[in-house]
């Protein structure tokens, strides 16, 4: 009646050393470590990188417990606070000999101490949130007029071309702040530029009047227009944030919307708050020119003569100079899509690109008339630009598929794609409010959650243990698996922990211990009703399991909305909430039941259970349990 199959104990025995073996790695803590990225898109960070690392700290006597390239960084782990900084002064000097013009960002971090062994096994601690960690916090203004005004001022050069293209006249264009005023010298010009503005630009809405002999319209953004632009400007600038910040390997960096027009990054681990701001700062724009191809052009890229007015010099990824053009054809706002490929023909690495309406109209125009020519692609971060590519124009090319080749590898075919999608700021912003939170205030925020979460069990354990007896200890039991199985979850699934999660695990403790309260009294009414000990156990597990579904089943409706219509620390509450519900439903029910199982299962002849004082409500005598 009582006896649990082989396979069930199996499955317990797998979850228990799971559980285990993820749960681990959370209790070997953090050192302080130094990371390595690149502050410009066309340095990589490689093997010859990590050497020079290596050897400048061989050079500074410092003993680093790791040096590893991990993906796009490279990390050094050491052993102490005072060692980090010392090495993040040694690595600077080693690798950005000009201040002023860095080629890497050496930023102060923290990384786990988990063995090799588990590493392997993909176990990793979770990640925790800036409350615990510590790290940076900032608060950006988005600037939602200039967004405003940007789109005006392409509009304007659109309905320029527009009405060219009509071939209807006017006197002349002006943006005058967020509108556009165009002039007409007759009534029928006005209405045709009318038809051309109501066919073309649904985002824009005109008013006209008569200004002496001539007519003036006036065209302005719609309000419902204006909200998408703003809405979008918000969307792109937190995806480029996103693009740049991932760079750096922030575990877990939080990057979401505040309102309508604010922007909230928290760097988890990063304590340099220059640095941080130098991450956010990283926000490339991309333009499209034309090469000078005239004689004292070549020659200035030779470093024998003056750059050409109306011209300027850039480099190229090989330090080669290019002469390009002042005047910029296209930029990053026409792109849409950046993706590396190979040419089907020569089987050369490309980048394809996928331009918008309006950049694949300029795009043919240019490409028509300049068959022969190059044509440079370059990144601007920081007001200093790059060549990424300068490729000759082979025929005109139409359609809005534009594709790039030579000279590339396979690896700079996806970098160049890399960093065209990531694309610049739609609207520039500012910080209105930074915050820096110590890993020592964070070490004390972890002792509290740890000792809150630690003396709850162990009071809850002591009331059980005194109260229920030996099922109490098996309930102890279940709840001390409850808590492992929970972090094991939150480790796998690479969860962010933060200060309300740390209460919300507290709760679950208190929540977890219900299922079993409710069992072990239900048993109790069994054994008072008169039936024997292993009925009474097989019927309380039986009968409390509806009970235990349909509390967990509400109180997990409740943890879901908090998911879902919450943000921040309420979110972060109702992660550990809801997967602690679910948890707490395996450890309370199957977990236990297999505990008491392998106690009492296998005894045939069961006279009694230690379940604490089982009282009559009738009499009101106590009878000791089982009889």
């Amino acid at each position: 009646m009582n006896r649990y199959p082989v396979w069930k104990y199996v499955i317990i025995v797998i979850a228990l050393v799971v559980a285990g073996l993820y749960a681990l790695p959370n209790f070997f803590g953090e050192s302080p470590a130094v990371q390595v990225s690149a502050a410009k898109p066309l340095v990589k960070v490689d093997v010859g990188t990590l050497t020079l690392v290596e050897g400048a700290l061989k050079t500074a006597g410092i003993t680093p417990d790791m040096v590893a390239l991990d993906g796009n960084s490279i990390k050094v782990r050491l052993l102490d606070t005072d060692t980090q900084l010392k090495a993040k002064d040694v690595i600077q000097r080693a690798l950005v000999p000009d201040a002023g013009n860095p080629g890497y960002v050496v930023a102060l971090n923290l990384l786990s101490r988990s063995p090799a062994w588990l590493t392997a096994l993909n176990a990793s601690p979770m990640y925790l949130g800036l409350d615990l960690r510590g790290g940076v916090h900032f608060m950006l203004q988005v600037d939602m007029q200039a967004a405003l005004t940007k789109r005006a001022e392409s509009l304007s050069g659109d309905l320029r071309t527009s009405l060219r293209e009509k071939n209807i006249r006017h006197s002349g264009i002006n943006r005058v702040s967020q509108t556009i005023e165009v002039k007409f010298r007759d009534a029928a010009t006005l209405e045709a530029a009318k038809v051309v503005i109501e066919d073309q630009f649904a985002d824009l809405q005109t008013v006209d009047a008569a200004e002496g002999v001539e007519f003036k319209l006036t065209a302005s953004i719609k309000p419902e227009a204006a909200r998408r632009i703003q809405d979008q400007a918000l969307k792109q600038n937190i995806t480029t944030l996103h693009n740049r910040i991932n760079e750096l390997g922030v575990a877990e960096p939080v990057i979401q919307q505040q309102g309508l027009d604010r922007i909230v990054v928290q760097l988890p681990g990063v304590q340099d708050t220059a640095k941080a701001k130098d991450i956010l700062g990283r926000t490339a724009t991309l333009e499209v020119r034309m090469v000078d191809e005239s004689t004292e052009a070549r020659a200035a890229e030779l470093g024998a003569g003056v750059v050409p007015f109306g011209s300027e010099r850039y480099l190229e990824r090989n330090g080669q100079a290019v002469i390009v053009k002042k005047q910029v054809i296209l930029t990053g706002e026409n792109l849409t899509d950046a993706q590396p490929g190979f040419d089907s023909q020569t089987q050369e690495p490309t980048v394809n690109l996928n331009l918008d309406a309006k950049g694949t109209r300029i795009f043919r125009d240019v490409t028509r008339e300049n068959v022969g020519k190059r044509m440079a692609i370059l990144l601007f971060e920081k007001g200093r630009g790059e060549v990424v590519t300068a490729p000759v124009i082979r025929t005109e090319i139409g359609g809005g598929r534009v594709q790039i080749s030579g000279r590339m590898t396979t690896t700079e075919a996806n970098d160049t794609a890399l960093l065209l999608r990531a694309g610049s700021l739609a609207a520039p912003m500012e910080i209105i409010e930074e915050t820096t939170i110590g890993p020592s205030l964070g070490a004390e925020n972890i002792a509290k959650g740890f000792n809150s979460v630690t003396w709850g069990f162990v009071a809850v354990a002591i009331f059980m243990c005194l109260y229920y007896m030996l099922f109490g200890v098996f309930s102890s039991i279940a709840l001390a698996f409850n808590l492992l199985l929970l972090v094991a979850v939150l480790s796998m699934l690479q969860a962010t922990l933060t200060l309300p999660g740390m209460a919300a695990m507290a709760l679950v403790l208190g929540m977890a211990i219900d299922a079993n309260v409710l069992i072990n009294e239900r048993i109790r009414e069994e054994l008072r009703a008169g039936a024997s000990p292993q009925a009474a156990i097989h019927t309380g597990y039986e009968r409390a399991w509806a009970t235990i579904f349909d509390s967990n089943i509400t109180t997990m409706i409740a943890g879901l909305a908090l998911l879902a219509f919450g943000s921040g620390p309420v979110r972060g509450f109702a992660v550990v909430h809801v997967l602690g519900i679910l948890t707490s439903m395996f450890s309370g029910v199957f977990f236990s039941r297999g505990v008491v199982n392998f106690w009492y299962g296998r005894k045939n002849r069961l006279k009694s259970v230690s379940i604490g004082t089982i009282w009559r409500p009738d009499t009101g005598t106590a009878l000791k349990a089982g009889q």
